[in-house]
């Protein structure tokens, strides 16, 4: 936890850019039956039955300082899919920097052997040699800013039935470009002080 803070509270350095990851999955829902419009004093309605679409999974890449995010929506979550993606990070996001420090949790497909799935072992090494991994710690998701991402574009896009994933990546690409042009960056005010104030009682007591 304290390493994951000491590097949000680090100066923007685009060399060395901070990106936080993570992903969501969305089920897709068709309906069965038109909604019915609003009208003056009624809101529109729908009814409670509807169909099964399939679900679509979504990454999240966010670099806080920046205040951009960039959002992909693929049809698995799987090790190659997440490979895919961290090199389009590294070679089309960031070719530039001299190296990404990508904040994420611990899921099993999110290391360095997921690369070597999907790519020959040159490939995957040039790739590794790209990224500084820096996992958040077991039920410490909340230190994961792309989390919080993943948060408002549920409350801001995706509370409502999507009937397919053609629809679902337009949506969610509008929802990218319109808080990207914003590009506020994070206001991460949770430091290493405030950790070891409320959150005292995880920390091991030393006897004097």
């Amino acid at each position: 936890m304290e390493g994951i803070l000491e590097i949000y509270h680090r100066p923007y350095n685009p060399d060395y850019p901070v990106v936080c990851m993570d992903e969501s999955s969305k089920q897709m829902l068709k309906e069965v039956r038109v909604p019915i419009s609003s009208k003056p004093g009624k809101p529109e309605r729908f009814d409670t039955e509807y169909e099964r679409n399939g679900t679509s999974n979504i990454f999240m890449f966010f670099e806080p300082l920046a205040g951009k995010r960039f959002v992909d929506i693929t049809e698995t979550r799987k090790a190659v899919d997440w490979a895919h993606q961290v090199k389009d990070l590294a070679d089309h996001k960031y070719p530039i920097a001299k190296k990404i420090l990508l904040v994420q949790d611990n899921l099993n497909t999110h290391c360095g052997a997921s690369l070597y799935k999907a790519f020959a072992p040159e490939e995957a090494r040039r790739i590794l040699n790209r990224i500084e991994f820096h996992y958040t710690p077991k039920h410490g998701s909340w230190l994961n800013m792309a989390e919080i991402e993943l948060s408002i574009l549920g409350k801001q896009c995706l509370n409502r039935r999507i009937p397919d994933r053609s629809t679902f990546k337009m949506e969610v690409k509008v929802w990218e470009e319109k808080r990207n042009a914003v590009a506020l960056p994070m206001n991460w005010r949770f430091t290493t002080d405030n950790a070891r104030i409320k959150l005292k009682k995880l920390y091991p007591t030393i006897d004097s």
